[in-house]
C-alpha cells in the first residue's frame, strides 16, 4: 500500500499554507509520523528543503507523478497532534504561513539551516577549474561570495556546467558524558590487585573504585574520577586497555540552574480573599471546564501563592501546568518560587538560555519529564501535554504580543490551548488591559478579585512633584530637593530604594548649541543616542554605532551639549548628588550577559546596594521585603507617544512599580515626578484607583472608537525606495476600500512616526472596524497576491489588534 505524506514545506518565495503530496518510500514508511521533519526535493532541478509533516494519507490530492521524501530529520515528531492543529489556526489568525508558525514553535536548535553549495555538473576549462575550484568538484557559497566568483559562476549555471545544491543541516545536538563501569567482577578485580607492583598506587586505586561500583551496580563519570581520584584520562584509557572497564557516552540535560541551590518552600494559608479566588478555580479545575479567570488583585495581594497552589492541586490530578511571565527580568524571582515549590517538576523556558539548554529544556517537557513549565512568551508553545491549567501572570504587558511573523498574542494561543485540554485560564494583574477588563464586564471571562495586601498593609502613599516648580526655583537636577531628602532619610535607616527612569543610556541626543544641529542615526529616522560606558552613539532601531562628536560636523562648532537623561546619565548624577549611595543599574544595556538579571536582583536582594535603578523592567513582580521608596523620576516618558493606549500604559507603570514599596513589614513610599501633574492617568495612579482609572479610559475609547468598542487592523508597506513602499499602501487601500462597510474607519495611509529604520521606509494604515465578515479573507488574499513583489524586496505586515504605533 502506498503511503502519502502531506508536508507543509519550507521555500522562501512563494510561500503556502497548502501542504504538498510526497511519496513515503519503502525504508520510511515505519519511521514517518506527523510531526516529524523531512527534506524533500522542491521545484526543478536538486533543490532539497526541510517540511514538516502534517498527516500521512493513503490517496494523494495531486494527480501528477509524485516526488518522494529524501531524509527523515527525527526519530520521533518534533509537534504534537494540537500543535499542528494549532499552526494552522495560527496561520489564519496571524495572516502568516504555517512553516513560519511551526518553526516559532520549536527551540532554535530544531530550525532549519540550510547549507548552499556550488558543484561541477560538465567539463570546463583547465585553468578556470583550478582558478574558481580548486581542483574539487565543489565549492561552498561562502567561499563563492567572499572572493567574488558569482558573476563568473552564473554565465556557468546558464551553461548548464554547474549547479546549486542546497542541503539541510540538524544542529540539534545534545550533550554528552564519558562514563566508566566496571568490566570485571569484585573477584576479578581482586585478583588484578594482587599482580600490581606495589609501586603501582593510581591502578591500585583504580581497581579499589573499580570494585566499590561493581557492588553497587553503579557507573561513574571521567569528571568525577578526576574530581574526586584524581584519576586522568591517561589511566583510565590504560584500565580500559586491560579490559577492567568500558567506557560509554551517556546523554546528559543542560541544567540552566544547576550551580543554584533552591530553598524547598511549603503552601501558605490562605487569606479569606485568596480563599475565595482559589475556590472558584478550583472548581473549574476539578470539572475540567474552559474557562478563564481575571485574577485582578492589587500589588503584594498575594497572586503568586494562589497560582502555586492551584497548580500543586492540578499535579495531583496527575496533570501539568503552564505559567507565563512577560519578561526575562521577572523569571529568576518566579523560577525561586516555582522551583522552590515543584523541584525538578519544572522546566523553565526564556530567551535567557543558550540555545542547549532550551533545548534541553524542552525535550524535559516533550518527554514528560518536567510538569510545569515556567517561561516567557515563547513558551506558549511548550510541547506540554494533559494540561490541567495555563497561568499567564501581568496579562496586560505588551510583550506577550510578538512583534515580527507570526504576530501572535500569547493571550490568544492560551485561550486555544485552553480550549482544547478542557482548562482553566488564569489571567493575572494588577492592572488588567481594558480589552480583558471590559471582557469580565461581559461575562466573557470570569472576574475574581483580591483588593488587599496578604499583609493587610496599606498601598505605599504615593507622592506627586510638579517638576516645572523645581526647574522655577532653581533645581536643575533629575532628582527634586524631596525625593533627595527622601533617600538619604532612607540610607541612614539602612533601607532599600528603587528609582525608575524609562530610558537607557546616557543621554537622549547631542546636539550642536550654535547651529542646532543634532547627530542623526544614517539608517533610520531618529537621533542616535548617547552611551557613556562605551563612549559611543548608538541607534535603539537598527544597531548603528559610532564615536561621539567633539565638534559639529555642519558649523565646526566644539558646543557639542548632551540633551535628555538616560539610566547612565542617571546613575552618574546620582553618584555626584548622594556619593554614599551603592547604586546597581538594571536596564538593557547590563544584563545583556547570560545570567546577568539573576546577577543583578541577588546583589540587591543581599543587600549589596541601596538603590535599584532601571528601566520599567524593574516594575513588575519584583518582592524584596526591604524597599520602602521608589521614585520615578520622570512619569511622562509614555504619556506623549503617539498611541492611543499611552494613558493606559502611563497608569500601569506607576501602579505597578509603585507596588515595589511596602511589601513586609515596613511601610512604602512613592515618589511620582512629572510635568503633567493634572493628568488623569498620574493622578488615579495616584490613588491606585484601577476602577475609576477604567471609567474614564473607556469612555475616551468610546469618544475615539477605538478597543475595546472597536477592532482594529495595521496594514504596513516597506521598501528601501520610498515611492514604493508609499504605491503600494494605496493599492492596497483602494483595493479594500470598496468591500468595506460604511461604519468601518480607514485612517491612512500614512509613513509611520518613524518613517524610516534600518534604510527601509514604511507606510501604514489602520483599520477600526466592528464586524467586516469580507476583511480577513481579503487580508489573506494581499498577502499571496504580493509575493512576488517581495520576493524582490517589499514587506508587509498585517497586525490584528497592534499593540505598537511606532
Amino acid at each position: 500500500m502506498n503511503l502519502i505524506a502531506k508536508v507543509i514545506v519550507d521555500v522562501p518565495t512563494m510561500q503556502t499554507n497548502q501542504p504538498y503530496d510526497y511519496q513515503i518510500p519503502d525504508q520510511f514508511k515505519d519511521q514517518i509520523q506527523p510531526g516529524m521533519r523531512v527534506e524533500v526535493p522542491f521545484g526543478q532541478g536538486k533543490r532539497v528543503v526541510q517540511g514538516f509533516v502534517v498527516s500521512i494519507v493513503e490517496e494523494p490530492s495531486f494527480t501528477g507523478a509524485l516526488k518522494s521524501i529524501t531524509g527523515v530529520m527525527d526519530l520521533h515528531p518534533v509537534l504534537n497532534d494540537e500543535l499542528i492543529q494549532l499552526g494552522k489556526d495560527m496561520a489564519e489568525k496571524t495572516f502568516s504561513f504555517r512553516i513560519t508558525c511551526y518553526q516559532t514553535m520549536l527551540p532554535a536548535v530544531l530550525r532549519a539551516k540550510y547549507e548552499k553549495t556550488i558543484r561541477l555538473i560538465d567539463d570546463i576549462d583547465e585553468d578556470l577549474f583550478f582558478e574558481l575550484f580548486k581542483g574539487k568538484d565543489e565549492l561552498t557559497w561562502e567561499d563563492a561570495v567572499n572572493r567574488d566568483l558569482l558573476p563568473q559562476l552564473a554565465q556557468l549555471k546558464k551553461q548548464e556546467r554547474v549547479e546549486v545544491v542546497y542541503s539541510v543541516k540538524n544542529r540539534a545536538n545534545k550533550k554528552k558524558r564519558r562514563m566508566i563501569k566496571p568490566a570485571l567482577s569484585f573477584e576479578q578485580l581482586e585478583e588484578e590487585k594482587m599482580g600490581l607492583r606495589k609501586t603501582a598506587k593510581k591502578k591500585l586505586e583504580l581497581l579499589e573504585v573499580l570494585q566499590t561500583l561493581s557492588l553497587a551496580d553503579q557507573s561513574i563519570s571521567s569528571q568525577e574520577l578526576s574530581k574526586n581520584y584524581q584519576l586522568t584520562s591517561s589511566h583510565i584509557r590504560d584500565g580500559e586497555k586491560k579490559n577492567w572497564l568500558t567506557v560509554y557516552e551517556e546523554e546528559v540535560y543542560r541544567d540552566p540552574f544547576e550551580s543554584q541551590d533552591f530553598k524547598q518552600t511549603d503552601s501558605h494559608t490562605l487569606t479569606s480573599h485568596q480563599q475565595a479566588a482559589f475556590d472558584k478555580i478550583q472548581e473549574a479545575v476539578k470539572q475540567e471546564r474552559a474557562e478563564t479567570f481575571l485574577l485582578r488583585g492589587v500589588t503584594g495581594s498575594g497572586k503568586t501563592e494562589i497560582y502555586l497552589q492551584t497548580i500543586a492541586s492540578v499535579l495531583e490530578k496527575g496533570q501539568t501546568a503552564l505559567m507565563l511571565v512577560p519578561e526575562i527580568a521577572l523569571t529568576p524571582q518566579m523560577v525561586t518560587s516555582f522551583k522552590g515549590r515543584f523541584g525538578e517538576k519544572v522546566a523553565v523556558l526564556h530567551s535567557g538560555l543558550s540555545d542547549g539548554e532550551k533545548y534541553d529544556e524542552w525535550r524535559k517537557i516533550e518527554r514528560e519529564e518536567a510538569k510545569v513549565v515556567v517561561g516567557a512568551r515563547s513558551s506558549i508553545f511548550a510541547p506540554v501535554k494533559n494540561l490541567g491549567v495555563i497561568i499567564m501572570d501581568e496579562e496586560h504587558e505588551t510583550s506577550y504580543k510578538q512583534s515580527e511573523n507570526p504576530r501572535y498574542h500569547a493571550r490568544d494561543v492560551a485561550l486555544w490551548r485552553s480550549e482544547f485540554h478542557n482548562c482553566p485560564l488564569i489571567l493575572g494583574s494588577a492592572t488588567p488591559s481594558l480589552e480583558s477588563r471590559a471582557r469580565a464586564q461581559k461575562k466573557v471571562y470570569t472576574l475574581v478579585e483580591l483588593p488587599e495586601r496578604v499583609n493587610k498593609k496599606v498601598l505605599p502613599e504615593v507622592e506627586i512633584i510638579d517638576m516645572r516648580d523645581e526647574g522655577k526655583n532653581g533645581n536643575r537636577s533629575s532628582f527634586s530637593i524631596q525625593l533627595q531628602e527622601k533617600i538619604r532619610d532612607r540610607l541612614a535607616k539602612k533601607e532599600q530604594i528603587v528609582l525608575m527612569l524609562n530610558r537607557r543610556g546616557y543621554s537622549s541626543f547631542v546636539m550642536c548649541r550654535d547651529c542646532g544641529f543634532v547627530l542623526p542615526c544614517p539608517n533610520c529616522d531618529i537621533s542616535l543616542t548617547l552611551h557613556m560606558d562605551t563612549k559611543s552613539m548608538k541607534c535603539h532601531y537598527c544597531g548603528h554605532e559610532e564615536r561621539i562628536p567633539h565638534t559639529c560636523p555642519v558649523c565646526k562648532s566644539s558646543k557639542i551639549r548632551y540633551y535628555g537623561t538616560g539610566t547612565q546619565k542617571i546613575q552618574e548624577e546620582l553618584e555626584q548628588v548622594i556619593p554614599e549611595a551603592r547604586v546597581i543599574r538594571m536596564d538593557v544595556d547590563t544584563t545583556r550577559k547570560k545570567g546577568a538579571h539573576e546577577k543583578i536582583l541577588s546583589a540587591f536582594g543581599n543587600h549589596e546596594a541601596d538603590i535599584l535603578l532601571g528601566t520599567q523592567m524593574i516594575a513588575k513582580g519584583l518582592d524584596f521585603p526591604n524597599i520602602t521608596l521608589v521614585g520615578v523620576l520622570n512619569a511622562d516618558t509614555s504619556l506623549g507617544l503617539p498611541d492611543f493606549r499611552s494613558s493606559e500604559k502611563t497608569f500601569q507603570l506607576l501602579t505597578q512599580v509603585s507596588g515595589r514599596a511596602g511589601r513586609a513589614e515596613l511601610t512604602g513610599e512613592v515618589i511620582v515626578q512629572t510635568y503633567n501633574p493634572e493628568h488623569y492617568a498620574i493622578q488615579l495612579a495616584q490613588m491606585h484607583d484601577y476602577n475609576q482609572f477604567y471609567k474614564t479610559e473607556m469612555i475616551i475609547r468610546h469618544r475615539g472608537n477605538y478597543p475595546p468598542y472597536y477592532f482594529t487592523v495595521s496594514i504596513t508597506a516597506s521598501h528601501e525606495d520610498e515611492k514604493k513602499a508609499a504605491k503600494k499602501m494605496y493599492e492596497i487601500v483602494n483595493f479594500l476600500a470598496p468591500h468595506l462597510q460604511k461604519e468601518t474607519i480607514v485612517l491612512g495611509p500614512t509613513p509611520k512616526s518613524i518613517a524610516r529604520v534600518n534604510n527601509r521606509f514604511y507606510y501604514q494604515v489602520l483599520i477600526k472596524y466592528k464586524t467586516e465578515p469580507q476583511l480577513i479573507p481579503l487580508l489573506h488574499q494581499i498577502i499571496n497576491e504580493s509575493q512576488k513583489e517581495m520576493a524582490k524586496g517589499l514587506m508587509i505586515a498585517i497586525d490584528k489588534e497592534p499593540q505598537q504605533f511606532m
